[in-house]
């Protein structure tokens, strides 16, 4: 059977739809660029060649759009985790590919870029390190622990917390050389390398929570 097809959006809808885009892409390159101090509504106006007035009846203020901007960048990758935590698929693949996927994003340079600017300014803009835990962190976090607590029930790990379990795994996935490159020691995470953190995650938390 195949797929019914989303009808378009509406002219008026689908150009406002553009418009937001725009701004978006904008707004990403200023916060990577300037940081999010340096980002200001109405430099992104000047840029975009409208008014100040427009920008703010898409988002009301820095915090929104940077929490759009965050949206925007997650969205996808929190949908392919989704599809990875398949309940009736092997636990340890399926871990596995989690544990994987989850590398290579926090890895890539957008991710690292983006890390780098929320250590670095969310202590003089906590609105900004609030903004971004609850849009990447946790959400992710979240979707792992409702997976893992589906493991438990089944007996296929030890019963604990699940959320902390989470927290846990994705910590020592962390640990190694995406550490390496938020601070500069490395310039690329080689595939060897993510499979070495991998690896090293996997059987430490097994070894935790097997049942």
């Amino acid at each position: 059977m195949q797929p019914i097809a989303c009808p378009p959006l509406p002219r008026r809808e689908a150009r406002r739809q553009d418009r937001r885009d725009a701004i978006l892409a904008v707004a990403a390159t200023s916060f990577l660029e300037h940081g999010y101090a340096g980002t200001t509504m109405s430099a992104i106006a000047a840029t975009l060649g409208g008014s100040k007035g427009t920008l703010w009846s898409y988002f009301p203020s820095k915090e929104a759009l940077f929490a759009a901007f965050l949206d925007q960048a997650t969205q996808a990758f929190r949908a392919q985790l989704s599809q990875i935590l398949d309940p009736c698929g092997d636990l340890s693949a399926t871990l596995r590919h989690f544990c994987s996927s989850l590398m290579e994003k926090v890895t890539s340079p957008a991710a690292i870029a983006l890390h780098r600017l929320v250590v670095g300014e969310s202590g003089r803009f906590p609105e900004m390190g609030r903004i971004f835990h609850e849009r990447a962190p946790r959400l992710t976090q979240a979707l792992l622990a409702e997976y893992l607590d589906g493991a438990m029930e089944r007996g296929l790990m030890r019963r604990d917390d699940p959320l902390s379990a989470a927290r846990l795994l994705i910590s020592l996935c962390l640990a190694g050389c995406h550490q390496q490159l938020l601070m500069g020691m490395i310039d690329k995470a080689t595939p060897d390398l993510l499979d070495r953190d991998v690896d090293a995650a996997m059987a430490l938390f097994f070894r935790a929570f097997e049942a």
